[in-house]
């Protein structure tokens, strides 16, 4: 039997097992999925758990099942490209004809002194557990800061102050203006939203220190009960360190097919995958989605079209609580409570078409 093996059970991989899935691959062929979680996660949706607005159980989905797909569970350690094997934690190795990395990232520090040890993640949904248990548990009147005002940033500022109107809020954000390089209309209407709502936004800020209670931005110290570090992402350590060419954000290099430039056996997807475009769940569909077409062709011994579709992402959405949010699309922008609705449409419809594999 030949061997598909898909490491990580994200965005990538997901939409490569629901093109896949059930009977759009060969009979001799097994796909293995190996992940941490028995369950895939929403990672777009982890800035609402960890704000405490909704549960556990809304940012999952279940892995699809099938006779010729097989589920592993455990932490990988090590990719040998060499002897085509992938080694775990707890002493598996899970051996590959084909291979799918789509292992996703981690929080950047950006060599920032006490970042990593002193501020809270939602990059993972244990670590956004984690961080719902510190900030929903802290005392009236506390302050946070959130350092990052990207959408993840954004979206967990707006959500945390619905969930707690009684703790300040402080978003740090290194650019004059948030989301800078969306029309200025957009970034007027999340500064007001924060104004509205008191959710106090530092522009052009610089964080250099982080201590337990304390953010060093420029030369001023601020003091702060807890730290979210939302300010950038790169690929996991097990990428950073694979034996591959690599942009100088530590991501393997892939070609016009998705796979190394050494070894079309072996492709990368998603946010650790290099990319000129900007890391998203839309991003990783769209190249999970050439890459099953150049599956398809080889295992249908057709040759591979000598250039592949250009991605041209549709745009992105963004919530302010429950009620608000903000779409740019096609050159434009909507927001309010239409554009929140357009958001959970989407969600609703994700759900509902991964559930049903």
């Amino acid at each position: 039997m030949r061997k598909l093996v898909l490491l990580g059970g994200g965005y990538g991989n997901m939409r490569i097992l629901l093109r896949l899935l059930p009977n759009n691959f060969p009979e001799d062929t097994i796909i293995t999925l190996v992940d941490r979680t028995p369950h895939h996660s929403l990672k777009t949706e982890f800035y609402a758990l960890a704000a405490g607005t909704t549960t556990d159980k809304n940012v999952r989905v279940n892995f699809p099942e099938h006779e010729r797909l097989k589920r592993v569970y455990g932490e990988i350690t090590k990719i040998d490209r060499k002897e085509k094997v992938v080694y775990l934690e707890d002493g598996q190795t899970v051996s590959y004809d084909d291979l799918v990395i789509g292992l996703g990232c981690e929080d950047d520090y950006h060599n920032v002194p006490g970042a990593e040890e002193n501020s809270y993640s939602i990059q993972t949904i244990a670590k956004s557990r984690s961080t719902f248990e510190t900030l929903c548990g802290l005392p009236p009147g506390s302050v946070v800061g959130i350092v990052g005002a990207g959408l993840s940033g954004i979206e967990l500022a707006s959500e945390l102050r619905e969930s707690r109107s009684d703790l300040k809020i402080k978003l740090f954000d290194r650019s004059a203006r948030i989301l800078r390089d969306f029309p200025e209309k957009l970034s007027n209407y999340v500064k007001a939203w924060f104004v509205k709502h008191d959710v106090e936004v530092i522009a052009e800020s610089n964080i250099t220190k982080v201590e337990p209670t304390r953010l060093h931005n420029h030369e001023e110290v601020i003091e702060v009960d807890a730290v979210v570090w939302t300010a950038g992402v790169q690929p996991v350590k097990i990428v950073r360190e694979m034996d591959a060419e690599k942009d100088r954000k530590g991501r393997p290099i892939v070609n016009k097919y998705f796979h190394l430039n050494d070894d079309e056996n072996v492709f990368v997807v998603g946010d650790c995958a290099s990319s000129d475009l900007p890391a998203s769940a839309q991003l990783a569909e769209e190249q999970a989605e050439r890459i099953v077409k150049v599956l398809t062709k080889r295992w249908r011994n057709e040759p591979l079209p000598e250039t592949m579709p250009p991605i041209k992402l549709k745009g992105f959405m963004g919530s302010l609580g429950k009620k608000q949010g903000f779409v740019h699309l096609a050159d434009t922008t909507v927001t309010g409570r239409i554009a929140r609705l357009m958001k959970s449409g989407l969600l609703w419809m994700y759900k509902r078409q991964n559930d049903s594999q």
